[in-house]
């Protein structure tokens, strides 16, 4: 090389802006040059060209948004010497940022949105950029509580694993430095609501809430984050042996408010509606007849189905004047019968019905009645007899003397 040339050179190299080499585990701000399938190549300040293979792209960067000449926050994991390329990882460096966002979350009490993408019998993970961390069921609000009969765990993974992929509004309630133990809370997220909710409430208010689980003797309803309970027996005011029967999960149903204690909530669903009982009482008093259908036969008992889902009975005795083995022989489940109030009272919410009570007793014939009294006559002639005929003891009575 001539001696300008060198001078030129040298000249150059002197006005170039120094070479950074990266080191591995700097976090830097690249600009990407072309997006791949599976990679994206990123220029590095210009002296350094950098590549992010799939697996370190992580989960939360939507590839379609990215173009050339976007900015992204990587994280130097090293270089490859065949390729003549660095090796970077978005994700890595989207994991630190959101372990220090979250940090900042569980101090300001931040709300924010997450996405489970797995479940298992504890609660809902959610993985964002491979680190997972935990949505315990403990913590869920009552719209998505697993409300299990015996608390199965198949049937509660089953219900958890419906929730994946749904967006959850949550809050931060534990977080460390390393990342490994984040907990979000959906209940805390709501509490604010609640509390407002409940300020709202008064006695007496009927309002539209939402269904969130079906249980044996209870519905659980939710309305503003409040979840609370509808007891069997406030549910209608026929008898209720299937809550099911009444109200589905997700269903808007009306409610109304009958005691309010802190934050203790008592609703009930048949209170909208008049009582039953009532009504009855007003329509109808002990003689009366009463048309109905036929709703259940026992061993002892037919039920018939009355306004207002209440059930007037009809005791085995009642049915006929008759010797009655078999209800069955007498009436049938669907139908209409026509039965006499034979007793009434609202109070106990007990009416009681008869059959038999519609239809004149048979009279008895003389023939029978004087087959009775002779039927009697000699019940009484033989236990006379009998009582003749009978030996006294001392008769029968044996002497010892003579015997050797």
């Amino acid at each position: 090389m001539a001696t300008n040339d060198m001078t030129l050179f040298e000249e150059l190299l002197s006005q170039a802006p120094a070479i950074n080499y990266p080191k591995t585990g700097d976090i830097v701000n690249w600009t990407v040059v072309k997006v791949e399938k599976k990679n994206i190549l990123v220029n590095v300040a210009n002296q350094f060209t950098g590549l992010v293979v799939s697996k370190e792209i992580g989960n939360t960067i939507d590839l379609t948004t990215l173009t050339e000449g976007s900015n992204i926050e990587v994280m130097v994991l090293g270089d490859s010497a065949e390729k003549g390329l660095l090796i970077l990882s978005l994700k890595r460096a989207n994991q630190i940022r959101n372990i220090t966002n979250l940090t900042k979350y569980f101090t300001s009490e931040e709300i924010i949105k997450v996405r489970p993408t797995e479940a298992n019998k504890w609660g809902l993970l959610v993985d964002i950029d491979g680190l997972k961390w935990f949505i315990p069921v403990s913590q869920l609000t009552p719209i998505h509580y697993p409300r299990v009969e015996g608390a199965d765990p198949e049937k509660i993974l089953e219900h958890l694993n419906g929730l994946v992929g749904k967006e959850f509004t949550v809050r931060v309630i534990n977080v460390d430095e390393a990342g490994k133990k984040i907990i979000f809370s959906e209940k805390a997220a709501i509490s604010e609501w609640r509390k407002k909710a409940l300020e709202t409430l008064k006695v007496w208010d009927t309002v539209e809430w939402v269904v969130s689980g079906i249980l044996t003797y209870w519905l659980f309803v939710t309305f503003d984050g409040l979840e609370w309970l509808v007891h069997v027996s406030e549910i209608d005011w026929g008898h209720v042996n299937d809550p099911s029967k009444f109200a589905k999960v997700g269903q808007k149903v009306k409610v109304k408010v009958i005691g309010l204690d802190s934050d203790k909530i008592s609703l009930s669903i048949k209170r909208l509606q008049e009582n039953p009982w009532e009504v009855l009482a007003r329509k109808y008093k002990i003689n009366d007849i009463i048309k109905a259908p036929v709703s259940r036969i026992s061993q002892f008992w037919a039920f018939l189905d009355l306004e207002g889902g209440i059930q007037g009975l009809i005791h085995l005795s009642e049915i006929s004047h008759g010797v009655v083995r078999d209800i069955r022989e007498y009436i049938k489940v669907g139908q209409d019968v026509e039965a006499k109030i034979i007793n009434f009272d609202p109070i106990t919410k007990r009416i009681g019905l008869s059959l038999k009570a519609l239809v004149e007793a048979p009279a008895k014939t003389e023939e029978v009645v004087e087959e009775t009294a002779e039927a009697k006559e000699k019940k009484v002639t033989k236990k006379k007899v009998a009582k003749e005929e009978t030996p006294k003891v001392e008769e029968i009575t044996v002497s010892n003397e003579g015997i050797n």
